[in-house]
């Protein structure tokens, strides 16, 4: 098989999946289903493997093409795939953990009515974001964006029976549309100033462009980046999109769409790197997000929305790394997050099948004796994404923090702040789940059980790649290669070229590696002796809190700010002009028409009233108007 028909097989496969599931609907015996949905992504996940496998043997950029699309005067646009190291990493990443999350379905969805239709959506999912990594134009690119969002509509909104969900649904498509004009606006723009939307047209040529004009391109591409991945102020879509399943959250947490505005961003590093001002938006948005996520985080109960903020303020992080120029730090993080994240939600998964669906942290406790399997892993990813070393976290993590040292004391010590609190609301939400006693009612606590291995399995292999994923970017103070930098050298070389090198000297990347670890541990010991030792549980609903807590807990009230803000001017503006406008003048108008012709039309109908004698009378006349007429002239 040659390169360039494997490349194209990898996004053809899940489609081929979602269309033989979708097409034989519920007359597929749900084993089936899972069995086209794993293989399917599974096959890709093989394919991606040789082509990485073929990078690492300096091979360069591979392509392929389906098929010419648009052919119009001087522009061209086809259905055509790029495999670089960066996209070859996220082919990984995507069918990798793609595949793991169908595999855990099985389990979780067994006893679902949609089970066919849910592994539907997820191949459908995968192959969306396939294209948008894979595709060698902006074109290709963005249809990929905006299957991924039409998926994340479909799968949040899968229990569609519910209000609740359907709203949530609702909330992330709407917000992501916001985002998304900012993305097309600023792809127009660069058809018009490049001539063309494929990366390879584009990019080389990024330095012949005015500075004023990227700027405003790079902006505008980062608005849709920051719907796609949750940023502030386009953030609040993401809590809400826990309605859906739980593997649906670990599939948009982990292995697609939360990513795919940190990948644009790093796909156009160059035109990135070019723009002070675009760079110097992105890192503080970054920063922001990150630490205002984090306080957030610290008070919630529920255990997908502790899980939910943690990734808005991890996407964040990676921001900030790609803010600083550190294109590189951002892409590991993003590959070591997909993995503990994924273990974390997929954790969060088990311990919600084994409560019975219950979902508040509040009502668990003790239940590492229950489910001891599931305590263990989701234990490796906490301590991932807490940082300690050696688990994957650490280092990815580290590098993040250690370039934005070089950039600005200021934005070291914001993302310091953001990941101190993961580590506190993320032990937190550990031990509040398993350790203590145990606060489930006596009924709940008798059907307690470890999951089935279709799940627990999963949790194991993404377990163990959140202990040594981290080690593929173990940096030369630790006597690594840091070997993640180097492959995707080729990615970002131009961007390298620009930047002005600082290195930090070893004594004070000890220095604040350890400063780092030292803060980490301070934050485990406090949440350790305040909820295991002490037995504090957060309050019940409905019980007085504190102001600052109440607004913690609360979020800001930025849904009611937005809201109040947004929502409801917006809402009586659109009244407005449905009555005034709509109702008062179009329809009047309309109306005002139909009437006037049903009238004309009463009057034509006397015409044709059936008496033979009118007809003769009609006739005559007629006859008389023509002579009459023909002697005037």
């Amino acid at each position: 098989m040659s390169i360039g028909a494997m490349i194209c097989l990898i996004p053809i496969l899940p489609l081929l999946g979602f269309v033989l599931i979708s097409l034989t609907g519920k007359r597929l015996v749900k084993g089936f289903a899972a069995l086209i949905g794993c293989t399917s992504v599974f096959a890709a996940f093989a394919f991606s493997i040789v082509l990485f496998i073929k990078l690492l043997n300096g091979s360069g950029p591979l392509t392929g093409t389906m098929f010419n699309w648009i052919s119009a005067g001087n522009f061209s646009a086809s259905i055509s795939f790029l495999v670089d190291p960066l996209s070859s990493l996220m082919l990984l990443v995507i069918t990798g953990v793609g595949f793991l999350i169908h595999v855990y379905s099985i389990g979780y969805m067994h006893d679902d009515e949609g089970f066919n239709r849910f592994f539907s959506y997820l191949n459908l999912f995968v192959f969306f974001m396939l294209l948008l990594v894979m595709g060698s134009n902006y074109l290709v690119m963005f249809v990929g964006w905006e299957g991924v969002g039409l998926c994340s509509y479909l799968l949040i909104g899968f229990w569609f029976k519910n209000q609740a969900y359907n709203d949530a649904a609702n909330k992330a498509f709407i917000m992501n549309r916001i985002g998304d004009l900012g993305l097309i606006i600023g792809v127009i723009l660069i058809f018009i100033n490049f001539g063309s939307l494929n990366y390879a047209d584009v990019l080389p040529k990024a330095s012949t462009i005015g500075v004023p004009v990227l700027t405003l391109i790079t902006i505008l591409l980062f608005v849709g980046a920051m719907g796609k991945s949750a940023q502030i102020p386009l953030y609040t879509w993401l809590p809400d999109a826990m309605a859906g399943p739980t593997p649906v959250s670990a599939l948009i947490h982990a292995a697609t769409m939360v990513t795919a505005g940190v990948y644009m961003v790093a796909r156009n590093n160059i035109l990135y790197s070019l723009s002070p001002v675009a760079m110097e938006l992105v890192l503080i948005v970054g920063l922001v997000t990150a630490l205002f996520a984090a306080t957030i985080a610290l008070a919630q109960n529920d255990i997908k929305k502790v899980l939910a903020y943690s990734t808005v303020s991890q996407l964040g992080l990676m921001f900030v790394a790609l803010g600083v120029g550190a294109y590189a730090s951002g892409i590991f993080h993003m590959a070591t997050h997909a993995f503990f994240k994924a273990l974390l939600f997929l954790g969060a998964g088990s311990v919600i099948h084994a409560m019975h669906h219950e979902q508040d942290i509040r009502k668990m406790g003790g239940l590492k004796k229950y489910i001891p399997l599931t305590y263990f892993t989701f234990l490796i990813g906490v301590l991932a994404i807490a940082g300690i070393p050696p688990f994957a976290g650490f280092f990815s993590k580290d590098e993040i923090l250690a370039n934005a040292f070089k950039n600005s004391p200021v934005a070291w010590g914001v993302a310091v702040a953001a990941s101190v609190l993961t580590a506190f609301y993320m032990f937190r939400l550990l031990f509040l789940t398993f350790f203590g006693k145990t606060r489930a009612s006596e009924d709940t606590i008798h059907h307690i059980h470890e999951s089935p291995k279709s799940m627990t399995i999963p949790l194991v292999v993404l377990a163990l790649l959140s202990v040594g994923g981290g080690f593929m970017g173990v940096p030369e103070l630790l006597s690594g290669s840091n070997w993640i930098e180097g492959f995707l050298s080729p990615v970002f070389a131009q961007s390298t070229e620009l930047k002005a090198e600082h290195h930090l000297s070893h004594s004070t990347e000890f220095a604040l590696m350890g400063i780092i670890i030292a803060l980490t541990l301070v934050m485990i010991a406090i949440a350790y002796v305040r909820y295991v030792s002490k037995e504090h549980v957060p309050v019940a609903e409905g019980t007085p809190l504190g102001t600052a807590h109440k607004t913690i807990y609360n979020k800001y009230y930025v849904d009611e700010i937005y809201d109040a803000v947004v929502v409801k001017p917006l809402y009586w503006i659109s009244k407005f002009f449905d009555i005034v406008i709509e109702k008062s003048c179009i329809d009047k108008l309309v109306n005002l028409v139909s009437e006037s012709l049903n009238d004309w039309s009463k009057l034509f109908r006397l015409l044709q009233n059936g008496h033979v004698g009118y007809y003769i009378f009609v006739m005559v006349l007629g006859v008389i108007l023509i002579i009459a007429f023909s002697y005037t002239r």
